[in-house]
């Protein structure tokens, strides 16, 4: 008998990075379409509840080019810590975000974890942004379009300090997909790193098939695995419209089902974080729902 996978849920309600409140909820919504009981089914999986984060309205946001940084860097320091814990209780770690600077937590311990093994980590964005921002190019100041950036050691002091090495990850071991909304600084960053992008342009003319083959072998390419950062608003508002940065053009139900289910068929895959599900902005949690449906892809659910 095939043995069967071991699944560590974590929730992180934090929504200091964006520029709108709800994404918080966003691991209640995932929780509430039932990810656990259908996980379940053929996983066994504990959930590990939620890492603490402090709401907007307690807090000063500070320097408006970062805003809320410090304790974003602290829930994702917390968060970093718990994904190494769940690992080295042979879990795979899945993060239930929250926005998405909570990638910064996730993906560093992850990063942290093959470190001990003396490997480096792969990631793969799928996203309609692609969170490559500074506090120097940010036209915002939210964190959550930054932390591609930190990842790939790009940011302040107070967010790189998350990761356990600078960069956390290799440019040539990242793949964007799905992207289609570049801010210019962020479109001089990808060409100078060389970074792997697919945008939907690409995808609708080479197919996904094709894309996620080759963003999967960028992710692998000498890793010891990848970790997923899949951000809701990726979709097609039309399905997924529960996300606070809704981009037209984006990926159809079964282009997002396939770029899952290829990651899954690879056995590489070692964390993931689902982010950007907001409630208040979601229809009878259709997002939340479709959160569920793309974590069991990702997985490895099968049809029979």
């Amino acid at each position: 008998m095939t043995k069967r996978r071991k699944v560590g849920i974590l929730g992180v309600p934090l929504d200091l990075g964006a520029g709108r409140r709800g994404t918080d909820m966003g691991p209640s919504a995932i929780r509430l379409a039932g990810v656990r009981r259908r996980l379940a089914r053929f996983c066994d999986v504990t959930d590990h509840g939620s890492i603490h984060a402090a709401e907007p309205e307690v807090l000063i946001a500070g320097d408006e080019t970062m805003r809320f940084a410090g304790e974003i860097a602290a829930t994702c320091a917390r968060l970093r810590d718990g994904v190494v814990k769940i690992l080295d209780d042979g879990e795979t770690p899945l993060v239930l975000g929250g926005d998405h600077s909570i990638a910064m937590g996730s993906a560093a311990g992850a990063a942290a974890w093959l470190a001990k093994r003396d490997e480096s980590l792969g990631v793969l964005w799928v996203d309609a942004h692609a969170d490559l921002n500074t506090p120097e190019s940010t036209p915002s100041g939210n964190v959550h379009g930054m932390p591609l950036a930190v990842l790939l050691g790009h940011g302040p002091d107070v967010l790189l300090d998350i990761g356990p090495a600078r960069p956390v990850v290799k440019p040539h071991n990242v793949a964007i997909v799905a992207l289609r909304d570049v801010d210019s600084g962020e479109a001089n960053r990808i060409r100078k790193l060389g970074i792997q992008v697919f945008t939907m342009r690409e995808i609708d003319d080479a197919g996904t098939g094709t894309c996620m083959r080759q963003a999967l072998d960028a992710v692998m390419d000498g890793t010891g695995g990848f970790h997923i950062s899949f951000d809701m608003d990726s979709l097609d508002p039309g399905i997924a419209p529960g996300v606070g940065t809704p981009v037209p053009g984006g990926l159809t139900y079964r282009e997002a089902h396939l770029a899952c289910e290829m990651a899954a068929d690879t056995r590489r895959l070692i964390s993931m974080d689902v982010v950007e599900t907001n409630p208040i902005l979601d229809e009878k949690n259709r997002t939340g729902e479709l959160a569920v449906e793309l974590i069991l892809s990702s997985v490895g659910k099968r049809i029979y």
